[in-house]
This record gives structure tokens, sequence and C-alpha cells, in this order.
């Protein structure tokens, strides 16, 4: 349960993404410097509390060990799932694409069989064990599925093909990026690694490509106006620092347990629901139509189904435990 509340106050803090990537593009700015300005923000905040907790050294000695995964993965988890986010923002709005990432609750169980665990027996012997995708993880899926289906409807009927698939394809593509590029990095590091030290690595290792980005963003469009810089600093603390920092340790209690943490990665889809209520007071949205508000309703019974079956997970393990 510890896990769950993480993740619902993740989903919280990750909300502001949302609210102000829209804000941001209403007043003509550009999304590569939302995406670039973020993770800039992230780097001196992380570095301090790591600094603070004595975490630099274990987090060089594993980033030197393992460059290339923790290149690959990292950009996976930050460059493929944030800049498909706020590209789209020009496209769609806040509660739309809140609505859509909520893939990444499927995402997350379909990805069970890309991960092993390593068990050791009492004599010694060492096996290898690839997850399975839990059944009835992926049964509560489906009815979120069924939920973001619902509030894409009304949307469908008033734009174009091709506003809606570039509204809505990048952020598929970072609904899987994001829960991939996690796990993997989790699976990298085995452990060795705090949350703080596993962000702060993360991010130091895009930031050449965040560099690229805002290099073409200034040859392109020029500099950032000073409230697109002042909604990325705040974006980058709510959603960059504390989000992402509840979120992942959330996942990294029960990293070792698919059906949990598809329960744990089912909490962000409170986002809708706060992002909903965001832009109706700071942007002045209308209240989605009926249908899409059944959809929402849809996709919080679902979360609430994933709730009641980790608590049943739990129960259950702590009965074989006895």
């Amino acid at each position: 349960m510890k896990a769950i509340v993480l993740g619902i106050f993740g989903s919280l803090f990750f909300a502001v993404t949302f609210i102000l990537n829209h804000s941001m593009e209403l007043t003509g700015g550009s999304w590569m410097w939302s995406a670039s300005l973020r993770y800039f923000f992230m780097v001196p905040f992380l570095l301090a509390i790591v600094l603070f907790r004595g975490g630099m050294k274990p987090l060089i000695t594993e980033m030197k060990t393992h460059p290339v995964p923790w290149l690959g993965w990292s950009f996976v988890a930050f460059v493929l799932f944030y800049a498909s986010i706020t590209f789209a923002a020009a496209y769609s709005p806040g509660w739309l694409i809140s609505g859509t990432f909520q893939l990444s609750i499927i995402a997350g169980v379909l990805l069970a069989p890309f991960f092993v665990t390593t068990l050791q027996t009492a004599d010694g012997v060492i096996s290898r064990v690839r997850h399975k995708i839990p059944k009835i993880s992926l049964g509560i899926s489906i009815v979120i599925l069924l939920g973001i289906v619902l509030i894409q409807m009304p949307h469908i009927q008033d734009v174009k093909v091709t506003t809606l698939l570039l509204g809505t394809l990048p952020v598929v593509v970072a609904a899987v990026a994001y829960p991939l590029g996690n796990r993997k990095m989790m699976e990298v590091c085995g452990g060795r690694l705090d949350t703080f030290s596993r962000v702060l690595g993360m991010t130091l290792a895009t930031i050449p490509v965040w560099i690229l980005l805002a290099v073409y963003a200034f040859c392109t469009v020029g500099l950032p106006s000073a409230n697109q810089v002042f909604q990325s600093l705040i974006i980058g603390i709510s959603s960059g620092v504390i989000a992402t920092l509840l979120f992942f340790t959330a996942t990294d209690l029960i990293r070792e347990h698919q059906g949990k943490l598809a329960a744990v990665e089912a909490t962000q889809s409170l986002q809708i629901v706060f992002v909903i209520v965001g832009e109706m007071l700071l942007l002045g949205l209308p209240l989605p139509d009926s249908i899409a508000l059944w959809g929402i309703f849809i996709i919080i019974i679902g979360l609430i189904l994933h709730s009641f079956y980790t608590k049943i997970l739990r129960e259950k393990q702590a009965r074989s435990v006895v």
C-alpha cells in the first residue's frame, strides 16, 4: 500500500507537466525548449540531494561499469518519453494527452516477459526466471484501456486526422518508453543505487541530447521567453524531481513483482483527474463532455481494482511466509 500511495502523490505532481506544457504551447513556446529546460533544471536539485546523501561515488562507479545500458535506457526513459509528450502538447489539450498516456499501464503489464529474476536455491544453484504476463493485472488494465478509448471518442469527432495522429501517436511512444526505460534501469542497477542516485544518473546520461535539442531550438526559434523558462522551472521541480522520485521510489519497493508494479503504474491514471481540474482552474478550459467523463470514471475504477488486487497479493504472500 505504501507504494500505491507514493504513486498517487507522484501522479499529482506529474500532472503539472501536462498543464504547463499546454499552457506554454498556447503562448507560443517551443516544445524543444519545454523538453530540454526541464532536465537542465533537474540537475542542480538532484545533484545537491545525491551529494548530501553521499551517493556520487557509487553512482559514478555504476555508470562507468555499464555505460552503454545507462546511455541507452536513460534515452528511452527520459528522451523518448518527454520529447514525445512535449511535442504532442502542440496538438492536444493536457487532459487528452494525460488520458492517452495511461496506455503506459498496459504497456507495463505486457513488458513483463522482457525481464528476468535471478534466483539462488539453498544448495547454491543459480537460475534465471523470465517473468510472465500477470493475467489478472492485464485484464484490469484492459478496463482502463476502455476508459482511454472513451475519452478519445469526442476528440476524434472535432479534429483533423493529421492533428489527432500528431497529438496521439507521440504519446503512445512515450507510454511505452517510460515504463520500459524505468524497469530496464532498475534491472541494470540491481538495487545497488537508491532512487535519487538513479534519477540523477539517468538525467546526466541524457544531458548531451538535451543540449543538442536546445542548440537546435536556439537556431530555429530563438531563445525561450521568461515565462517559458519560469514554467519549465516549475515542471523541473514538481514533475522532474518530486514526481519522478516518488514514482521511481514506489516502483523500486516492488521491482521484483510484475503484478504489483502494474498496480503502481496504474496510479498514474489519476493524473487525468488532476489535469482536468488544473486546466479548468488555470487555463479556463471547459469540463470534458459526458462520454469523456465516463471514460475517466472507468479509468479510476481500474485503478481501484488494481489496488485491491495488490492487497490480495500482499496478503497471499504474507500467508505463504508464515
